[in-house]
């Protein structure tokens, strides 16, 4: 069953292609071993997975971050086991460490597969995506029916699902050919036919995504697939386990971690943007590097994250320190007058004084919030109300009570903010009427902005 779909346009995570290790837990390289004891008993689950946006990543603080990292860590902790990682540079190899009998499970991308099945066993769905053919939007003629794929040239990493798609296309549209490639991942591959360098490849739908997001000129040609479960495996003979983790997945404790793990990393994405997409890479290569040294100092004062701070203002002004809005507010951080005043700061078209001062406010605003809240939520509610005004947060959240909604949700305030818009909502409140939908589409942008421009920190 799967948990989650990718509708067209929505998916963004960093962009990760190298290696990377585990601070936390242990990471090994792939060794034989006589005899892999369960977890149960050694209270170490040990995991095969791959470096990538959409699986196990590391932060630019070098934490361990993804969604299969999110979920193998929640169950893992309902369960009192330690994780040790096994990075594995592609599907293949993950495969292969599942055969090896050197892991306990596989968490990374899998596609649920009859073939696999017979090689596996089975563990739970947690998303459900689409295979899609991805060239670049130059490419002509484009290739949008499976009879028109013959000719094309098509590069797959090797290993993959996709391989089998594309052999089962060639049966029904003979003349399709492809070349599979054991050394570059999917995401990789994708980079190069937006670099035109390959012609094009087959991809999920949530890598497409991620992809296009630091790819602006990649196109899905056609979806091959109808919706495909990603999920874990195990090895032949794991039984009790994999009957142990489709429990954990299907009870309480499951739902709530896949919908935490959905929150930060997947439901706050919109459609896909070209013209707005371009445009931001194209700014981050010539407008941040002359802003880029103050929005560090900013996160070196404050504590706010350079590229959220970098984010914020891209929504603000797109980094322009001239910018002015029709209601007066002014620079790269598009300050109020009053607003400025209260921060110091004297000339709101300095761009170094006004970074700064706005990475103070959202400070403040961060600073002004129960510290019970948890992360990333207290953040998004602080943008929020750098956003829509404190007072008109401190409504919502109000409101949400009422409503028995969480107000330290993030998720749930989403609902709640856009009703100080609703007549049947804000005469009761203290602030009165605001347009609470513009918060959300706020914060939501924002995240978009930050997942590209957090490589230029890196």
């Amino acid at each position: 069953m799967s948990r989650w779909k990718f509708a067209p346009g929505i998916l963004i995570l960093p962009l990760v292609f190298a290696g990377c290790s585990e601070n936390s837990s242990q990471q090994t390289t792939t060794q034989p071993t006589a005899e892999l004891k369960p977890p149960s008993e050694t209270g170490t689950l040990k995991v095969a997975t791959r470096n990538g946006s959409t699986t196990y990543y590391l932060d630019r603080h070098e934490n361990p971050v993804g969604p299969e990292h999110a979920l193998i860590s929640a169950y893992a902790e309902s369960r009192g086991w330690q994780v040790e990682w096994t990075m594995l540079d592609s599907t293949s190899d993950v495969l292969a460490a599942l055969e090896s009998g050197n892991t306990h499970l596989a968490a990374a991308g899998l596609t649920h597969l009859a073939s696999r099945d017979e090689r596996f066993v089975r563990g739970p769905a947690h998303t459900e995506i689409t295979e899609q053919l991805v060239c670049h939007r130059d490419a002509r003629p484009m290739p949008r029916k499976p009879e028109d794929i013959p000719g094309t040239d098509i590069v797959v990493t090797a290993g993959s699902s996709y391989v089998e798609t594309l052999n089962k296309l060639n049966e029904q549209h003979p003349g399709i050919g492809f070349r599979e490639d054991a050394d570059r991942t999917t995401e990789v591959i994708l980079s190069d036919v937006a670099e035109q360098d390959v012609g094009c490849t087959v991809a999920d739908s949530n890598i497409v995504q991620v992809m296009r997001r630091h790819f602006p000129h990649l196109e899905v040609a056609m979806t091959l697939t109808e919706g495909r479960n990603l999920g874990w495996y195990l090895p032949m003979g794991s039984e009790d386990l994999g009957s142990d983790a489709h429990e954990w997945m299907n009870s309480v404790d499951g739902d709530e971690a896949i919908g935490l793990m959905e929150n930060r990393y997947y439901s706050y994405i919109g459609d896909f943007d070209f013209v707005d997409l371009r445009a931001l890479n194209r700014r981050i290569e010539d407008r941040l590097p002359e802003f880029i040294d103050e929005f560090r100092e900013a996160e070196a004062k404050t504590g706010m994250p350079a590229d959220l701070l970098a984010a914020l203002s891209y929504q603000e002004s797109h980094w322009d320190p001239a910018a002015k809005s029709p209601t007066g507010v002014r620079g790269i951080m598009m300050l109020t007058r009053r607003t400025a005043e209260s921060l110091g700061v004297t000339n709101r078209l300095d761009p170094e004084a006004a970074i700064d001062g706005g990475a103070r406010y959202l400070a403040d605003r961060h600073r002004r919030l129960p510290e019970t809240i948890p992360e990333p939520d207290r953040t998004f509610l602080a943008l929020a109300s750098y956003n829509i005004g404190r007072g008109h947060l401190l409504d919502a959240r109000a409101l949400a009570r009422t409503l028995n909604k969480n107000p330290d949700s993030w998720q749930e305030m989403t609902e709640v903010l856009p009703l100080k818009a609703d007549k049947r909502y804000y005469p009761s409140t203290r602030y009165g009427y605001a347009r609470g939908y513009e918060p959300v589409h706020y914060v939501q942008r924002i995240r978009n902005y930050r997942d590209v421009i957090r490589s230029a920190f890196e």
